[in-house]
């Protein structure tokens, strides 16, 4: 299969702290940034690849099991023995949402850029990839490197969401490589915190700019409650949040991303595909979990159709 849309990065699985029994219930779920993004892109119709590595464990074959019904291609994923699949828990509180992770010496963070399929990657329109890709390991960083170089010498367009996650890397390795592919990416998609952080900036204006300065050729800044910002050089595009009643904002930012590139490369403008994803983002919050509540097409066409009603 050829797919106009490879992530790449570590897939997990989630289990997310409901309100049931004293906070004592966790619904069994899935995650890992990339592997949500590819998720959503597939749930809006497009064509849809994964490049990681899972344990031969119980856990990687529930995540293949989930690629399967999902329709995300996974014959870029290899299985490590000597590693295993990622596993993380949610807990929600007053402060919001709260992840913890057991993920060192993971499959995923044991990927080398030798065992990348670098056809797969040639014959796609869209790399995407994150921080947490490059943040889960030396190799996987170089993994990461190589991946995008292929890339662009094929042509292809490269996304790259910062999901800035301090516990993986120290901040001044996260600044450092973070740059390198912002400066490398076709579209990039910072949160509002994550390039705040790298760049010390803090207007929403500036923090697109950043971007655009180091090289990025369009950013969708996700601003959280107050929408999005997008930016290409040449226009400057701001988008109101849709309305919805969210109670698990896990996956949002992923969500996004992933309904955004599903409509490019369907051939939507970014405006016309900005507003799309800022309403796939919302619905997503509607339910527990990363993954469960990705809305797909039509719930997100119907929303758009009731939120343009006078």
């Amino acid at each position: 299969m050829v797919a106009d849309i490879l992530a790449l990065g570590e897939p997990m699985v989630e289990f997310n702290q409901t309100g049931a029994d004293g906070g004592r219930t966790y619904l069994q779920g899935f995650g890992g940034d990339t592997s949500n993004a590819a998720i959503a892109a597939a749930r809006q119709g497009a064509s849809v690849g994964y490049l990681s590595a899972v344990g031969d464990d119980v856990y990687g074959r529930m995540l293949r099991e989930l690629w399967t019904r999902e329709g995300v291609d996974d014959a870029g994923v290899g299985t490590d023995a000597l590693g295993f699949t990622a596993v993380y828990f949610v807990n929600h509180d007053d402060q919001g949402h709260h992840f913890s992770f057991f993920r060192k010496g993971s499959a995923a963070s044991r990927m080398r850029p030798q065992d990348l399929p670098l056809e797969r990657i040639r014959a796609a329109k869209v790399l995407h990839l994150s921080g947490i890709s490059a943040a889960i390991s030396d190799t996987a960083c170089d993994t990461c490197l190589a991946a995008v170089d292929t890339a662009k010498s094929a042509g292809v367009r490269v996304s790259f969401d910062t999901n800035l996650r301090l516990k993986l890397w120290p901040i001044a390795r996260a600044r450092a490589v973070m740059r390198e592919f912002i400066r490398q990416s076709d579209i990039c998609l910072p949160s509002y915190e994550d390039i705040s952080a790298i760049s010390g900036l803090d207007d929403a204006d500036a923090l697109a700019d950043f971007c655009l300065q180091l090289g990025a050729k369009t950013v969708a800044l996700k601003l959280g409650e107050r929408g999005a910002l997008l930016a290409d050089g040449q226009k400057r595009i701001r988008l109101q949040p849709h309305p919805c009643q969210p109670v698990d904002a896990t996956g949002a930012g992923d969500t996004f991303g992933g309904a955004l590139l599903a409509r490019l490369v369907a051939g939507d403008d970014l405006e016309t595909a900005g507003r799309y994803a800022t309403v796939a983002a919302a619905l997503s919050t509607e339910g527990y979990g990363a993954v469960e509540p990705i809305p797909r097409a039509d719930a997100v066409r119907a929303a758009m159709t009731r939120g343009s009603k006078p």
